[in-house]
């Protein structure tokens, strides 16, 4: 197990700028939770940066709650009503996503905004590289998230009660807009680099327009996988889904491809990926375009400087947090240090394209 995976896997006792009365929250869902029954266990979810989440265990059935960190928060962040919306909203597609509980928008109950879903039980993986499976496993996992994410991006989001879920068309002004406001807000240090992107990006967004569900974190440890077939059983973590440009999602989790193998980035950079059966970043391009019948995309390197500018702005969201006294996790300081490596290696993206 390595260090990231021993960090973020499993439960451990609430922490206690997490604790909230428990049993405020066993009457809340007494009455809006179908066939609960106390009395109710809490304990919290060692992974996630963001919003913290919360396994409950009551009559021999698993819950999980996600819930807005408490204290002063950058606007339109933590969203969980919208996770709630998304997530409700993608029951009945082939997106695999857990069952939705109830959405409570009372600060009353636990102190913030919180959601209750299914516990799927399963397999969080967060080591790219899956040890301890055979390569045809790998390979098979590394399929059905192409499949999955290829299946989001073609849902009629209109049908599904998505329409309002965001503003359709001009998605990547709207997000290096919001990712450079979120950075400057939470920025400790100067990243010269961060500030060549914020400038490039904007004067350079490829013409043409797409619009579908992105979930906007998409990648190996925001999944559940089954516990011993190669299939994903539910995607998580939806605070940062929207409408949006279907290009800008592929081209996030492709950018695993491109992180370091160490420390808290952990990716797949340096590694011999068909010696233990993950395609290459070119071969997983290719199987997208053929299930959502596109004939080939271009300006790549510009959706690649892009995520890694917006992958900046994440984890400098984070550093904010931790000066703050908000993050979610013991191991958001070390996250939030990496901003200056993600925002190099965006530029440097940027400047092999001649830019």
């Amino acid at each position: 197990m390595n260090e990231r995976t021993e960090l973020f896997t499993g439960t451990q006792e609430v922490r206690e700028q997490h604790r909230f009365d428990s049993k405020k929250l066993e009457a809340y869902m007494e009455e809006h939770v179908e066939g609960f029954k106390g009395p109710l266990k809490v304990e919290e979810f060692k992974g996630g940066q963001s919003n913290p989440t919360y396994r409950l265990e009551a009559n021999g059935v698993r819950y999980v709650l996600r819930r807005k960190p408490p204290g002063v928060l950058l606007k339109s962040a933590h969203a969980v009503d919208r996770e709630y919306k998304v997530i409700s909203g993608l029951q009945n597609t082939k997106v695999p996503v857990p069952k939705t509980y109830a959405l409570c928008e009372d600060d009353d109950v636990i102190g913030t905004w919180f959601y209750i879903m299914e516990c799927v039980e399963g397999r969080v993986v967060w080591d790219p590289m899956m040890p301890g499976v055979d390569n045809d496993h790998r390979t098979a996992v590394y399929d059905h998230m192409n499949e999955v994410l290829a299946e989001l991006h073609m849902v009629d989001y209109e049908a599904v009660g998505l329409g309002d879920f965001g503003r359709p068309g001009n998605y990547f002004v709207r997000q290096i807009s919001r990712w450079t406001k979120q950075y400057q807000l939470s920025e400790t240090q100067s990243i010269p680099e961060m500030d060549n992107l914020i400038k490039w990006l904007p004067d350079n967004i490829p013409a043409g327009d797409e619009t579908s569900i992105v979930h906007g974190d998409y990648r190996l440890d925001n999944m559940v996988l089954h516990p011993t077939e190669p299939r994903i059983l539910a995607i998580l973590d939806w605070e940062l889904s929207t409408l949006g440009h279907p290009l800008g999602d592929l081209t996030y989790q492709c950018m695993q491809w491109r992180l370091p193998t160490t420390d808290m980035l952990t990716g797949l950079q340096g590694v011999d990926r068909k010696a233990i059966g993950i395609p290459t970043e070119e071969e997983y391009i290719a199987d997208y375009c053929r299930r959502t019948g596109r004939a080939e995309i271009e300006n790549w390197d510009f959706y690649m400087a892009y995520n890694m500018f917006r992958l900046a702005g994440i984890v400098q969201g984070i550093a904010g947090r931790v000066k703050d006294g908000t993050a979610s996790s013991k191991e958001a300081e070390k996250m939030g240090e990496r901003a200056p490596i993600l925002a190099k290696m965006g530029w440097d993206v940027v400047k092999r394209t001649g830019g």
